[in-house]
């Protein structure tokens, strides 16, 4: 039923964004002429290695640079790309990851080669479900980017700071998913954009009644800063 369910929200998907899409697109390619995607290799499902595809919001060539995770003031990023990440367009060339079964609509984002190498015991069980376009932790850290704005490694900070609670975050949604779950989490990320705070809101109504574990019910909430915990 989830493929069925991916399949057909994908299809519709790229129907209704294809205009947007084919706008964007051109608009990135007048910035230097170059391919408007961006193609990342990234871990999937039994930790199988799959291209994901973006709309390119960077320089060319700005991976090179070794920098994995990114802030919103980070200087690789175009004034193009500033926006397109914030309306989240990027994402939308994914759902060509989910009509060929690399990703589903909703599970715990993909992540590197790199970033899977330093993953715990507990976190490989992430790799025991399809990635996804957007899921728990997409909502919760839906502003990432300004999460890291300003520090000195960004890599660094994203490992000790956001990592461990998106973790936490896949693994709870990897125990209790379902289409009714997933349909919520759909409703919740289109809403993040307009209104966070209300889809926070909502969110963790859900969140109580998936979990008893108040420190994270309190972390998806974001109130208060973020603390690591691992330590």
């Amino acid at each position: 039923m989830k493929r069925l369910f991916d399949i057909f929200f994908s299809v519709l998907g790229l129907i209704v964004f294809l205009p947007i899409l084919i706008t964007f697109c051109f608009l990135i390619w007048l910035q230097d002429f170059h391919s408007p995607f961006y193609k990342a290799v990234r871990v999937g499902k039994h930790n199988r290695q799959f291209t994901m595809y973006k709309l390119r919001t960077m320089r060319v060539n700005a991976d090179q640079t070794g920098v994995e995770s990114t802030s919103s003031d980070d200087n690789r990023i175009t004034s193009l790309g500033k926006f397109i990440r914030l309306i989240k367009m990027d994402e939308l060339s994914q759902l060509l990851n989910v009509l060929k079964g690399d990703m589903s609509l909703v599970g715990p984002r993909p992540n590197t080669i790199k970033g899977v190498s330093v993953y715990s015991q507990d976190e490989f069980n992430l790799l025991s479900a399809k990635p996804g376009i957007t899921d728990i932790s997409s909502i919760v850290f839906s502003d990432e980017g300004s999460i890291l704005a300003g520090e000195e490694n960004p890599d660094l900070a994203y490992d000790q700071i956001i990592r461990p609670w998106k973790s936490k975050l896949g693994l709870l949604y990897i125990n209790n998913q379902n289409l009714l779950l997933d349909l919520k989490l759909i409703m919740f990320t289109i809403l993040a954009i307009f209104k966070k705070k209300l889809a926070l809101f909502f969110l963790n109504r859900v969140l109580i009644k998936l979990t008893d574990d108040n420190e994270l019910i309190e972390v998806a909430k974001r109130e208060h800063n973020l603390s690591n915990p691992l330590t």
